[in-house]
């Protein structure tokens, strides 16, 4: 079996840490390391929905996603500096929300809204996937904060199911899980898969960055992405304990 460069073999997770409750401001927090890679997430809960979905009995999840100017090997320039939002940065907050609300049941939910801030510490690859992973974790405790407050009804069930996301792609031939930069800067095929904990998919994105890959390549893509996210959910579940 091939070995990579940090000692892993193909199917083989980084080192995934989850540290609930890291804010002591945030209604729900998680810091969430992927190897090198290091995600604050943070959950806001507000009685109150956005005007567009007053008076209709649903409330709104939704989700932010930023990097520090020294999350990469060089400094990057702060986009509140530039003056725009980049499209990257667009394509992953909305990545991150919707992975989020499809294991929301917003009528149970009620009236209330809950801003998930996914806020880059360290990139080392697979950054969103870590930011969906964690997010879910500070969701989780979001939720319970607002049972406790008494702004979702105690019998309320407002998640059907819990989510993660993981990375895989093919490396000089060979598929593999969960990429750090080494790998994905030069993967000739790139995946993120974002999966429910009963396993079924929420989105998969995919590319061929040098080869097409063929329909084997990709089932064997699926599998790995299936298996981290399964290793993920039970991690997830180890630091949840009873809030899941």
């Amino acid at each position: 079996m091939t070995t990579r460069a940090d000692g892993r073999t193909p199917d083989e997770l980084r080192p995934v840490t989850i540290e609930r409750g890291w804010s002591a401001q945030a209604e729900g927090s998680a810091l969430i390391s992927f190897g090198d890679t290091k995600v604050l997430c943070t959950a806001s809960f507000t009685n109150g929905v956005p005007r567009w979905l007053t008076g209709k009995g649903k409330g709104w999840v939704t989700a932010e996603y930023a990097m520090l100017p020294r999350a990469t090997n060089e400094r990057s320039t702060r986009e509140s500096i530039k003056g725009k939002v980049g499209g990257r940065t667009h394509e992953i907050s909305r990545l991150i929300g919707r992975a989020l609300r499809a294991v929301v049941d917003t009528k149970a939910l009620g009236e209330n809204t809950i801003v998930i801030d996914c806020d880059v510490l360290q990139a080392d690859g697979g950054t969103r996937t870590a930011s969906i992973t964690g997010a879910f974790v500070a969701l989780t405790d979001a939720i319970e904060w607002g049972r406790e407050k008494g702004f979702i009804a105690k019998k309320a069930t407002p998640l059907s199911d819990s989510v993660a996301a993981i990375s895989v792609g093919i490396i000089d031939g060979a598929p593999m899980l969960d990429l750090p930069y080494e790998e994905d800067s030069r993967a000739e095929t790139d995946m993120n898969i974002v999966m429910t904990g009963s396993g079924k998919f929420i989105e998969v994105q995919g590319t061929a960055e040098g080869a097409p890959f063929d329909k084997a390549e990709l089932d064997r893509l699926l599998e790995l992405g299936a298996q981290g996210c399964a290793d993920l959910t039970e991690i997830q579940k180890s630091a949840l304990g009873a809030a899941l």
